[in-house]
């Protein structure tokens, strides 16, 4: 099928139709995100702490919901079997019947505490000054083991690494599960009430670890560390990341020696597409309802927080958003598509992941390994690899250098994600096209009995998925229009929006291979009233063009043009969003008519007042500092190979802070004067060197 080129970043999967309106994305319900502390989780957890202010790591309250509700791999049944075998002893195997293994992690040496992210630390509800004790510099590397006793082999809760398989790259590729990741305990933020699940990745082998070591490297560490705490700065749903400690007595080896590390990061669950993948593909039915009554009823907190049929579900672009409260038992909509619990589980599933993936492509993210065991069941942002921001815009841009045939490329991204949900469809299709047999008693012991059975259950199905297909498309073009709208400082959507200006506006980046970040941030400060004429515009045009020149094989004046065109487009749509009738006739040197003189613009103006409105709204969105590849490759170079330490916090800095104009001299969240780089951050944020342009990088971590 061949793409319109304005679409190019929005190619979707040919069965996909038409487009919408949502809530803004911080209103989508992701109420269901946030598990409110019971008694029993706090009786569970290892002290209390007062809401009314951050706590220390022991008081921080713990659970262990996710190994109290889910089978374990029966090799190792307790946590003490687990802790009874030798470290070394535990390695690579099949796991079947079980959904994790408890596994501790390996002893560290000297571990060196490099950087932690202060919003992270908040947002988990620790103290800033929890970083500097001994008790958060062990427990970042695993050498504390939190909720178990050594002495009695006893306790709450133990570390566990979870069991799960995917399709790679369109292959399926059976077990994978948590080859070096080791989940610590779920926390809950004592004042927001969230839980989140603990992990650190690099911490050892476990029965997951296929033929790798269970290590990570410092460079791909640094790289997750950073882009984590980014993209939840951008607005961006991710997974997050809370320390990063050095290894120094680990030598890893991939292309070459490398420095080890570990990573301490958090989720609200690390639930994949994979896990349910798995299940399918050894068709364990029992545990795989098992599992998705978990997803609905721990870590979406209840099926009642699921969205309920849409009015119209064939035509989801002119229907409401779907309503919650929904009862677990009750089963919506006419014979043929009817809808039971599982088919709203797997709505919301659809739902979460295509708002997120409009946040990619709206902000020139790609995560460059999209396989099913790397998409989350919450629609975060998961498993960081070769992953970039772009550069020059390029729809086809894969940063993924073993990516031969840019199946992840960035304007593949749309279409990967719902072939992952088809995935998803299939492992969990006879829950979903049961309909209101889901809980009969033979269907939930034996299944569908004979072929006949079948026919109508397989049928029920594909229209849910196919309807589903529609809402991901409504949801995905919603979102992403929403976000265009707002990075251009539009106050009110139009119809004809997406063709008029968002469709010139990425055929002029490609075209001319514009820097995608760079163009909205300098078109943040320019004023309405500078595009009055041609002549201004073409002035203009060259803000948007590298120092060193147009890099297109396009003469400059004709790059300039085409910019100037649609800076036009541009000047009058601002102009019909935000001028007031006084303003038509008054555009300072242009008329209403669009005459001669003003280069075929038309006229009108906008208030200084409401213009100046407009650029700041465009900067509180349009991000002057994101970390490109160039910028994480210096970082890793200065820390690795020049023993540099406070170029982290710099840069994290940056990351968690990336709409300012300038960070040095300010101050932030702390109420003190930052200390920063001013060279370093105007060198950061200003055109990048030619050579390091479109950077790839490999799956090797």
């Amino acid at each position: 099928m061949r793409f319109p080129p304005a679409a190019r970043c929005l190619a979707l999967a040919q069965r996909l139709r038409p487009v919408v309106a949502i809530q803004p994305y911080h209103q989508f319900p992701f109420a269901s995100f946030s598990t409110n502390m019971s008694p029993a989780m706090a009786a569970a957890g290892n002290g209390t702490a007062p809401h009314d202010e951050d706590c220390t790591l022991s008081e921080l309250p713990k659970s262990w919901r996710f190994t109290a509700s889910l089978p374990p791999d029966s090799l190792y049944p307790t946590p003490a079997d687990s802790h009874k075998t030798p470290r070394d002893q535990i390695g690579p195997r099949q796991v079947r019947g079980a959904l994790f293994t408890w596994v501790r992690p390996e002893k560290q040496k000297d571990p060196e505490l490099l950087a932690v992210s202060p919003a992270a630390m908040r947002d988990l509800g620790l103290a800033q000054s929890e970083a500097e004790t001994e008790e958060f510099r062990q427990t970042a590397v695993g050498n504390k083991i939190h909720g178990w006793d050594e002495e009695t082999l006893s306790g709450p809760g133990y570390p566990w690494a979870q069991c799960y398989g995917g399709y790679q790259f369109g292959d399926w590729a059976g077990q994978l599960g948590d080859g070096r990741a080791i989940s610590l305990f779920e926390a809950t933020n004592p004042r927001s009430g969230t839980r989140y699940e603990v992990q650190l990745k690099g911490a050892g082998l476990t029965p997951y670890s296929r033929f790798a070591d269970g290590k990570a490297v410092l460079r791909s560490s640094i790289r997750e560390f950073v882009v984590s705490e980014a993209l939840h700065a951008l607005g961006i749903p991710s997974t997050r990341a809370l320390a990063l400690s050095l290894l120094p007595h680990s030598r890893v080896r991939r292309e070459t020696i490398e420095p080890g590390a570990i990573v301490v990061r958090f989720a609200q669950s690390w639930l994949r597409f994979g896990t349910f993948d798995l299940l399918r593909a050894r068709g364990d039915r029992k545990l795989l309802r098992r599992l998705a009554t978990y997803v609905a009823e721990d870590v979406y907190g209840g099926w009642d927080k699921l969205p309920a049929r849409l009015d119209d579900p064939t035509k989801p672009d002119d229907t409401p958003e779907p309503a919650r409260g929904v009862p677990a038992d009750e089963v919506q909509g006419p014979p043929g598509s009817e809808e039971n619990r599982f088919a709203r589980l797997y709505r919301e599933i659809v739902r979460r992941n295509a708002a997120t993936v409009a946040h990619w492509q709206a902000y020139g993210f790609m995560n460059g390994v999209l396989n099913t065991d790397n998409t989350s069941i919450l629609g975060l942002s998961i498993d960081f690899g070769p992953f970039a921001f772009m550069d020059n815009f390029d729809p086809a841009y894969t940063p993924n250098h073993d990516d031969h045939f840019l199946r992840y490329s960035y304007r593949n991204q749309p279409t990967i994600i719902w072939w992952n949900l088809v995935r998803l469809a299939e492992a969990l299709g006879e829950l979903l096209g049961a309909g209101a047999g889901v809980d009969d008693p033979i269907f939930v012991e034996k299944g569908v009995p004979t072929e006949a059975d079948a026919e109508p259950l397989i049928s029920r199905a594909e229209t849910l998925i196919g309807l589903a297909a529609d809402e991901y498309k409504s949801v995905f073009m919603a979102t992403y229009k929403r976000l265009m709208t707002s990075r251009l400082g539009l106050r009110t959507q139009r119809p004809t929006d997406f063709d008029a200006l968002f469709t010139p506006l990425l055929d002029t980046l490609e075209a001319l291979e514009l820097d995608y970040h760079l163009f909205f941030r300098r078109l943040s400060a320019i004023p309405i009233s500078s595009l009055a004429t041609d002549a201004d515009r073409l002035e203009r045009a060259a803000t948007f063009f590298y120092a060193d020149g147009i890099s297109a094989p396009v003469p400059e004046p004709e790059g300039r043009q085409r910019v100037a065109d649609w800076l036009a487009l541009y000047r009058d749509r601002v102009v019909s969003d935000r001028g007031t009738l006084a303003d038509w006739g008054s555009s300072g040197g242009s008329n209403s008519s669009g005459s001669e003189g003003d280069g075929g613009s038309g006229g009108g103006a906008v208030s200084e007042a409401s213009d100046a409105e407009r650029m700041a709204a465009m900067k509180r969105v349009n991000p002057n500092f994101v970390p490109r590849g160039w910028i994480l490759d210096e970082l890793i170079r200065r820390v690795e190979k020049d023993g540099e330490r406070d170029v982290l916090r710099r840069v994290m800095h940056m990351a968690l802070h990336p709409f300012e104009d300038s960070w040095d001299g300010r101050t932030f969240d702390e109420g003190t004067a930052y200390k920063g780089d001013r060279e370093e951050e105007v060198r950061w944020t200003s055109d990048m060197p030619r050579k390091d342009r479109a950077m790839q990088c490999s799956c090797s971590s």
